[in-house]
């Protein structure tokens, strides 16, 4: 099977330039590609697949425009994938699963640079450092972690990408898919939620990471330099004496902010889910959050946003295919809260402020840890 592993690279100044010209070239590209088919649909003209754009791109447009020719400077497969995803958009839109495609932002967007293993010599790795194509060997700064080629794993693909200033490789490496499970305990549910970030049916309960100083201090911290870096711009708008290099150090000490508050929250998550896998339950059972409708409720999109639910589903689904558990997804609209664990009945008057479910046969327990019971017990649902 393929499994994704994606670390810190620590690239020289020449290997910077390349990639920073590579993603400057999949950004145009891309943006291009989107530019190209909007006008052939104003013009009432047949959409254009991304192999026919590649085709017209080399052989017509480039010949007759050679002020663009520094497009072909670029690594061939990384322009190829920046077109194939132009396409993929596209389909997206097309089949009403997404809105329509947006043009990338240079500092704004999250964009990569592709590269695929074409020979052996390509995409070999060592404990230190990975063979990169177009940009060669290139130092890792977690040592180990990728397989290593010697010991017999093959990297099929990988990006290369930047964020705050700092540059990351991730690679698809093709490792034998051996494990035997071995889960002969009990199944667990999990209630998902804002006051708590995760309660099992255990009785275990995970914080939220959200509320702990440390974050509190960071945000804190964000919101003085965002408010700085709004200055500045302020400044630049009323004609005032304010250097471009200090806002885009602002504009960097940010990004940077940002980045640390998204690994921390990553990083709980992936501590989370290993706790809760290390257990060996027979399967676990979660609901399946209506997110986008929370996000519309202004008072609480912050904090669901903040919570990161649809990444811990994700590497939840992933860590129990690789342990063999069964993840089980309970529809949305199954009353887990509302129904009382010990007698079944429903309490549909209960209100997102009582804490304590209290039903009247006498069973009185936390709305969360008997909303991971019933969950836990549950009858009806999907397996991921």
């Amino acid at each position: 099977m393929l499994k994704s592993f994606k670390t810190e690279i620590n690239p020289s100044e020449e290997q910077k330039v390349k990639i920073h010209k590579t993603i400057g070239t999949c950004r145009f590209i891309y943006n291009f590609y989107l530019a190209h088919n909007k006008e052939l649909y104003n013009n009432g003209e047949k959409f254009m697949s991304s192999n026919r754009f590649r085709v017209w791109l080399n052989n017509e447009y480039l010949s007759e425009h050679p002020e663009y020719s520094w497009i072909k400077e670029a690594y061939s497969k990384a322009v190829i994938q920046s077109v194939n995803n132009g396409q993929t958009a596209f389909t997206r839109f097309f089949n009403h699963e997404s809105a329509f495609p947006k043009f990338k932002k240079k500092g704004r967007s999250d964009v990569k640079m592709y590269f695929v293993k074409n020979n052996p010599k390509d995409c070999r790795c060592e404990r230190h450092r990975i063979n990169i194509p177009s940009l060669g060997w290139v130092r890792i700064k977690e040592k180990g972690y990728i397989p290593t080629t010697k010991d017999g794993y093959v990297v099929k693909s990988g990006t290369v990408s930047m964020k705050a200033d700092r540059y990351y490789v991730s690679v698809l490496v093709e490792i034998s898919d051996n494990k035997i499970a071995d889960n002969s305990n009990a199944g667990i549910g999990i209630d998902l939620g804002l006051k708590d970030f995760a309660i099992v049916s255990n009785g275990k309960t995970y914080k939220n990471i959200n509320k702990s100083a440390r974050l509190k201090k960071l945000e804190k911290q964000l919101i003085r330099e965002q408010r700085c870096l709004s200055r500045k711009y302020e400044n630049l708008k009323k004609g005032e004496v304010t250097q471009r290099a200090n806002i885009q150090k602002q504009k960097l000490k940010v990004q940077k902010l940002h980045h640390k508050i998204d690994n921390i929250r990553t990083d709980y998550i992936n501590k989370t889910i290993a706790e809760i896998v290390k257990t060996k339950p027979s399967y676990i059972t979660i609901e399946d959050l209506n997110v986008n409708g929370m996000m519309k409720n202004r008072h609480l999109s912050k904090a669901v946003a903040s919570q990161k639910f649809y990444e811990f589903r994700t590497k939840l689904q992933i860590k129990c295919n690789e342990n063999g558990i069964e993840l089980r997804i309970v529809d949305r609209w199954y009353p887990s809260s509302k129904t009382c664990h010990c007698c079944g009945a429903i309490k549909k008057d209960l209100k997102l402020s009582d804490r304590i479910f209290k039903c009247s046969c006498g069973y009185v327990e936390d709305r969360d840890l008997n909303a991971a019971l019933n969950l836990r017990d549950a009858i009806t649902y999907e397996v991921a």
